[in-house]
């Protein structure tokens, strides 16, 4: 598939090319335009992230669109679906994975496993992390956070499921995570896992703003995959 015009792209250029490919091999850039030779073969104009000259005329680089490949981003469900309202991030991450999502997103329920989530994060350009947010708003209050990357401490803590701890984790595990946002939902109710009972579903504010959560992601990985700063 071709990529559409304002989409990012991972560049991979064919083995033996250029100087100039050497040196681009695995940056991220834009594609600017969709040309088409006189032979009616199809390249991608694209301009490089960070690249100084990207503001000028004319500074675009070609490669064919099978020398491009889309970024990777995972949205990752958190939480214990065991105790109320944190399983808020598991549930909207199932209810996402019904939906059709474009190629290179994945949608992963971690629950619990903070481990396997820092280690995966290695793998993605972006990641989307769905969770319980207790922030003293009105129970069903939706928040859009952006952690700082290079403010979080790297963090030997395989149990903490608290998303800044995932990304210190995977910084202590020795990988620069990639760019991070958090959707997050006010529960109505906190549990810590010492009660007597088991909990399995959402109180009914939560629950009323699942609809609303799937939209925010939906508008939050189109700002991913064209590289809008929030």
């Amino acid at each position: 598939m071709t990529p559409a015009t304002g989409t990012r792209v991972r560049l991979r250029p064919r083995p033996g090319g250029d100087v100039w490919d050497i040196a681009l091999a695995g940056r991220t850039a834009v594609v600017q335009a969709v040309e088409e030779t006189l032979e009616g073969e199809l390249l991608l104009a694209v301009v490089v992230e960070g690249d100084p000259g990207g503001d000028l005329p004319g500074h675009r680089f070609f490669f064919s669109p099978a020398e491009v490949e889309p970024l990777r981003v995972l949205i990752a469900g958190i939480g214990n679906v065991f105790l109320g309202d944190d399983g808020f991030g598991v549930t909207l991450a199932q209810r996402l994975a019904r939906r059709e999502l474009p190629e290179g997103v994945d949608i992963v329920d971690y629950g619990i496993r903070g481990m396997d989530l820092a280690y995966a994060l290695a793998d993605y350009d972006a990641v989307i992390l769905l969770d319980a947010a207790p922030r003293g708003g009105t129970p069903g209050t939706l928040y859009v956070i952006e952690p700082e990357i290079e403010a979080i401490e790297p963090v030997m803590d395989a149990h903490g499921m608290d998303p800044v701890k995932v990304l210190g984790l995977s910084r202590a595990l020795g990988s620069a995570p990639p760019r991070a946002l958090v959707l997050g939902c006010e529960p109505l109710t906190r549990m810590s896992g010492d009660e007597d009972e088991v909990v399995a579903e959402l109180t009914a504010p939560v629950e009323a703003a699942l609809d609303e959560a799937e939209r925010l992601v939906e508008s939050l990985l189109e700002e991913v995959m064209r590289g809008d700063p929030r």
